[in-house]
């Protein structure tokens, strides 16, 4: 799927011939203007004709176009639909065209994005930034390209388009562009007040679950999804199994014999009799960071370096497998730990809304994380605002990694590194950036430290999402993740701190919402396998493929890199799995700059010819 979206004003119709093409189809606003150009499967898109309103829904979700249409007469203003917006469920772009007015918005994770800019005196909207950079005049934003390498990116950074010129919504938000063709931004959504006890939120969690994978099912003979054997995407596999659509699972072996995963997984595999379940050893596929097979049209995307790169090989023969056995759309758990794991800053939230419950939590947490007992009183008394803990981060970027055991301190998942091999101009960038942000003061995304970052995770986990789609487009096929739907995500956000970590049980909210619905055979596991030994096997394997790419550095030549101090690294062992991150970043970032949507798009003019 691929759409551009226009306003409805005569200044725009060019663009609209200027999209179109073999293959693409087009909707209309009720002037008789081009609203839609782009292409997509009649299953992947509800349209809905309310006189002089009209709505699509783009993407997999359940409607009924009846009380769509009396709900499209009725409304005044596009505001009128946030309440639709809340309550329809899956994942889709929502688009809606009221008497001359447009609004468009994604999904509040970006696994559905909107992406707009300003051309030729109009704003255009698409859902990747390859809609807009083929009609306009762009480059590559150097700057921003060099902040990929950071780990992580802190938000609102880590949503920075790549290419000049283009701009995405924030969290919540959809764009609002009037006639004229000028736009605004505008809030549909805030995160909810963390104060619901998991008991009356588990209801709402796994309503919104169970209709999450069920509209993925809807018109599909065939199914696809992962059996890790973890929790996440193994209680995906059973709401899959009780649908309609025939389940067929997929379960790698790990390389660690100590990673229980595929003793869980065989137990769930043997409570859905009636799904067929492939199992996998790691010598059937690619390992972590081989290349990936120039074959089927698979390829990079326009927006940006592919964050899931070091599996990305894997990937595509998981999803060439996939297409093979009939199936078009593969489930996999990406959210679940976002939404329902241990955030590092959930005790600084703890002791604040529950004290008593928070002091003897995190008695716990310091025992088990071997936190120094002065750390961690100085992580839960900080109260360093969102853009000073940013200014923090930006004097740090090029000091030594932080203490394996030790608290968080901030708003942040971590303290922003730049590799070691980062240049001293890519490095001062970097800073840079970090500081003209936290200048601007910005707000985070709740005033609550672990609903902020719980969000921002799970905004970072929709991107990579997004973009991983992307790139396996020509494959036909689509990795689904439910966990990232705005329902699950605004029941999940719901729940009341205290109870999102009980003593003895693993992601309790999850399996309280789940407990009527997954077998307690898969909800008991307590733990969460690791895969240390594929990176480091996968690293051990391709080293001379990987040192080879310094011989030519795309980054180097930009004035990011040093070439030589990477492919010393990349021979200098390490015992600690936090190192190897970098390395994926920084690989990423060099892939994408070698293939052909690095290059600016030659814009094509509003006649349909190049410029």
């Amino acid at each position: 799927m691929e759409f551009l979206i226009l306003p409805d004003c005569a200044a725009a119709q060019p663009f609209a011939r200027a999209a179109a093409g073999p293959g693409t189809r087009s909707v209309a606003h009720a002037s008789g203007r081009p609203w839609l150009v782009g292409r997509w499967e009649d299953e992947e898109c509800v349209l809905v004709d309310g006189g002089r309103n009209r709505l699509a829904l783009l993407g997999p979700t359940r409607a009924d176009t009846g009380p769509l249409a009396r709900l499209l007469d009725n409304s005044r203003a596009p505001h009128d639909l946030d309440s639709l917006a809340r309550s329809l469920p899956g994942s889709f772009h929502l688009a809606a065209s009221f008497d001359g007015r447009t609004r468009t918005q994604g999904s509040l994770s970006t696994a559905r994005h909107v992406f707009h800019a300003r051309i030729g005196g109009v704003t255009l909207a698409a859902d990747s930034p390859s809609g807009l950079t083929a009609l306009m005049e762009t480059r590559l934003h150097e700057e921003t390209l060099a902040l990929q390498l950071l780990l992580p990116v802190p938000w609102p950074l880590s949503g920075r388009p790549v290419w000049t010129g283009v701009e995405t919504l924030g969290v919540g938000c959809w764009l609002d562009v009037r006639p004229d063709g000028d736009a605004r931004e505008a809030t549909w959504w805030t995160p909810p007040e963390p104060d619901t006890p998991v008991a009356r939120a588990a209801d709402a969690i796994r309503d919104a679950l169970v209709d999450s994978v069920a509209v993925r099912a809807d018109h599909q003979d065939v199914i696809s999804a992962d059996l890790s054997g973890g929790l996440d995407s193994t209680s995906l596999c059973f709401l899959a199994d009780a649908t309609d659509a025939r389940l067929l699972t997929h379960h790698w072996e790990p390389m660690d014999r100590a990673n229980a995963d595929t003793r869980w997984a065989r137990r769930a595999a043997d409570l859905m009799p009636d799904a067929g379940h492939r199992f996998a050893t790691a010598a059937d596929g690619p390992v972590w960071y081989e290349a990936a097979p120039d074959r089927d049209g698979a390829s990079d995307d326009v927006e940006g370096p592919l964050v899931w790169t070091r599996n990305r090989a894997h990937t595509e023969s998981l999803a060439r497998t996939v297409r093979d056995a009939g199936a078009t759309r593969h489930l996999i758990g990406v959210g679940g730990d976002e939404l329902f794991g241990i955030s590092p800053q959930f005790g600084w939230s703890l002791i604040r809304s529950d004290p008593l419950r928070g002091i003897r939590t995190m008695r716990r947490f310091r025992s088990v994380n071997r936190w120094p007992l002065g750390a961690t009183l100085r992580s839960l008394a900080d109260r360093t605002s969102f853009a000073d803990t940013m200014a923090r981060a930006a004097q740090g970027i090029d000091a030594p990694p932080a203490p394996r055991f030790t608290p968080p301190l901030g708003w942040g998942r971590g303290d922003p590194r730049m590799p070691e091999w980062a240049t001293r101009d890519a490095v001062a960038t970097v800073r840079r950036l970090l500081n003209e942000t936290a200048a601007l003061r910005p707000r985070p995304l709740h005033p609550d430290r672990l609903q902020h970052q719980t969000l921002e995770v799970t905004v970072t986990s929709g991107h990579a999402a997004r973009q991983l789609n992307r790139s396996l487009r020509p494959l036909g096929v689509t990795f689904e993740t439910p966990f990232l739907d705005d329902r699950v995500i605004d029941a999940a956000l719901s729940v009341r701190v205290a109870d999102r970590v009980m003593p003895g049980h693993y992601k309790p909210v999850l399996t309280t919402a789940l407990r009527t619905t997954v077998p307690d055979a898969v909800l008991n596991r307590r733990d969460k396998g690791a895969f240390g030994q594929e990176a480091y096997e996968g690293l051990y394997r391709n080293r001379e493929r990987l040192a080879e790419l310094c011989d030519a550095l795309r980054l180097a030549d930009l004035g990011l890199v040093d070439a030589g101090a990477l492919r010393a690294a990349l021979y200098r062992p390490t015992p600690d799995t936090r190192a190897l991150s970098p390395f994926e970043n920084t690989l990423a970032c060099e892939t994408w700059l070698r293939s052909p949507s690095a290059v600016a798009p030659l814009a094509a003019s509003p006649a349909g010819g190049p410029r």
